[in-house]
């Protein structure tokens, strides 16, 4: 038996408070973001003036454009210290970049201010995909790196699946608009539960940290 709220599998094993909310917050971070994913061509096409397919592919391109520029270059520096507060902030502010994202959909009405969000939407996953991998791998629980990582697959599986179906429906009925909103305020809640974290890191990191601890 699997309890999520409790945090706890058959085996009596507790997931520890960073794995915990990292994947809680992840839960709602996706669930945000996934509302919008699936109407997201449709609002360009039809909400935004000169919006086509092609727009459509430019604005993802550019997204990951960004990323795996900037990418790269932020993971070295946070390496070059070894303590986890640096990591803490680059995860939020990333957090915060993407967040913004939604809401400023709402506002925009031509193709090069869909190219400027998308381009903040890169930014932010650049800042925050390298530390959000540090930390959860340096806090997973010896000997349950496979279950915990699952939790973690299957909180954003269903994230997914669900905010693809509800994002459907809320456009059809309440417009973009009301979607872009929600999806904001989600995104931005689990950035604030990832502030909870804070007290359980460490100034110091020793190095392989990472690596499976083997017990006889």
């Amino acid at each position: 038996m699997v309890v999520v709220g409790a945090c706890t599998i058959s085996n009596g094993m507790k997931i520890n408070h960073v794995i915990r909310t990292l994947i809680l917050s992840d839960f709602y971070f996706n669930m945000g973001l996934g509302l919008f994913g699936p109407i997201f061509a449709i609002f360009i096409t039809k909400q935004i003036a000169g919006g086509s397919i092609e727009v459509v592919g430019f604005a993802a391109g550019i997204t990951q454009l960004f990323k795996v520029i900037l990418q790269i270059p932020i993971a070295k520096y946070l390496d070059k210290n070894h303590g986890e507060y640096d990591d803490f902030y680059s995860m939020i502010l990333g957090g915060a970049l993407i967040s913004l994202s939604p809401f400023l959909y709402i506002f925009a009405t031509e193709t090069y201010h869909i190219y400027l969000i998308q381009a903040l939407y890169g930014i932010g996953l650049a800042f925050l995909v390298p530390p959000w991998y540090a930390i959860f791998s340096r806090h997973l629980d010896k000997l349950h790196e496979n279950i915990e990582w699952s939790f973690e697959s299957v909180a954003i599986g269903i994230a997914a699946a669900a905010s693809a179906a509800i994002g459907g429906i809320m456009a059809n009925r309440f417009g973009f608009k009301t979607v872009f909103i929600i999806a904001g305020i989600l995104a931005f809640f689990s950035i604030f539960q990832q502030i909870k974290i804070y007290k359980d890191l460490k100034e110091k990191v020793r190095r392989g940290t990472v690596k499976p601890e083997i017990r006889g």
